[in-house]
């Protein structure tokens, strides 16, 4: 395990929990945060759950990139929950990718419902890189992303396809993978 990482993992996990409560304990005097605050903040703690190997970055002072493809529905939200964050000692930056096949810095790139239309030449494209493909598309797991986020009862679940973690050479921790429900084969 690197240096920090059960420090960062009770953080994002405080984090986690934290939008979690919020989001189950309407009337507090806020609205309840929004579907994209709460992926938002699953984006986040998916940084600090999954582990990439070293190769993934050029160099130990290289940012923690993550990307969103095409158009971005978070707004503002998804840059204030990563602001001042890190991961490993990496700082968390955002960048927004037209083209998947140019974002060869990204290490987690997520792929929206707007880009349906895009997510077979997206995942192809980012095939046999370290990157950690996330989606809120319907079926997405199906066609090669690691993480689909979708709506149960109101509440946002995983389907995690190990798998095609497994060919991005991501391990994922046994923290994120017990509530998710898992496709693609057995153990990573």
């Amino acid at each position: 395990m690197p240096p920090g990482f059960h420090r960062q993992t009770a953080s994002a996990a405080r984090v986690l929990f934290a939008a979690l409560l919020l989001w189950l304990t309407p009337g507090w005097g806020a609205p309840a945060p929004s579907e994209y605050h709460l992926k938002a903040v699953y984006l986040f703690n998916f940084g600090q759950f999954v582990e990439w190997p070293a190769s993934a970055f050029e160099s130990p002072d290289n940012p923690f990139v993550l990307c969103i493809a095409g158009q971005n529905p978070f707004g503002t939200i998804l840059d204030e929950v990563i602001s001042g964050e890190s991961v490993n000692g990496r700082a968390f930056t955002l960048k927004h990718v037209d083209d998947p096949a140019r974002s060869g810095d990204c290490n987690i790139m997520f792929i929206g419902r707007n880009e349906a239309a895009r997510l077979a030449p997206t995942v192809q494209a980012l095939r046999g890189r370290s990157v950690l493909t996330v989606s809120d598309i319907d079926g997405a797991e199906r066609q090669g992303v690691v993480i689909t986020l979708f709506n149960e009862r109101n509440r946002i679940r995983m389907r995690i396809n190990l798998a095609a973690a497994k060919a991005s050479n991501l391990v994922i921790s046994s923290k994120l993978l017990r509530p998710a429900e898992i496709v693609g084969g057995e153990g990573n």
